[in-house]
């Protein structure tokens, strides 16, 4: 019997911890995430805007990019989400032309995770123009259409207005997630205050609750 009610009390306190790993986060302002001074303009109507700031060459970038693909289907119809690659000096700037150039040829859906894998898993660097043309002719795209778009004035556009957007979300690290134009985190940023997560993968899970509760709290603020 007294074993028995071991097993038992074991059992419930097993439980108990279930449901406080299961527990809804309730992320603090200024310690979890920020709020921005002024916020900014985002799409009307009931959808909360999700922009990721992240860069090709950035390693947590790159790890957090399978994770946040899942977070954003399972959002659904909740959210808009987009990515901005940011601005990290002239060296990184074929990385940029290269992310915005398959967005506007519509290839993101196609050729997003393998940029990442020649970078992260193949070596590659995009230091320079003629290496991410070669990249992208060898991996199916067409050269003149590629070239093209990538020399385009809308992709210089696209560039000129990432930095104008860096500068109104005051993004100094990445990835960096804003939500509905007025609060900001990070998977470093979320794991202030306390938390127990170890790894990189737990700190960016910790970082998607966070995201959850934010987008949850600018719906409310919707209706």
């Amino acid at each position: 019997m007294q074993m028995l009610r071991r097993l038992l009390c074991s059992a419930m306190l097993m439980g108990f911890a279930g449901i406080a790993a299961a527990a809804p986060l309730a992320p603090k302002e200024g310690v979890q995430y920020q709020v921005l001074p002024q916020k900014q303009e985002t799409p009307a109507g009931k959808q909360v805007e999700v922009i990721e700031f992240f860069a090709y060459y950035c390693p947590h970038c790159h790890a957090f990019e399978p994770l946040l693909q899942d977070w954003v289907k399972k959002q659904g119809d909740n959210i808009v989400f987009k990515r901005v690659h940011v601005a990290a000096g002239q060296r990184i700037v074929p990385q940029q032309r290269l992310f915005y150039t398959l967005e506007a040829l519509g290839l993101l859906g196609q050729y997003h995770e393998k940029a990442f894998a020649a970078i992260h898993q193949q070596g590659l660097r995009f230091q320079d123009d003629e290496e991410v043309i070669e990249w992208a002719v060898k991996s199916g795209i067409d050269r003149a259409r590629f070239t093209d778009a990538y020399r385009s004035f809308g992709v210089q556009g696209k560039l000129r207005r990432a930095s104008a957007m860096m500068d109104a979300y005051k993004v100094d690290h990445w990835p960096f997630v804003a939500i509905d134009g007025r609060f900001v985190t990070s998977p470093s940023m979320a794991n202030q205050g306390g938390s127990t997560a170890r790894t990189e993968t737990e700190q960016q899970q910790v970082a998607l609750q966070v995201m959850d509760a934010l987008v949850a709290k600018a719906r409310a603020d919707k209706k």
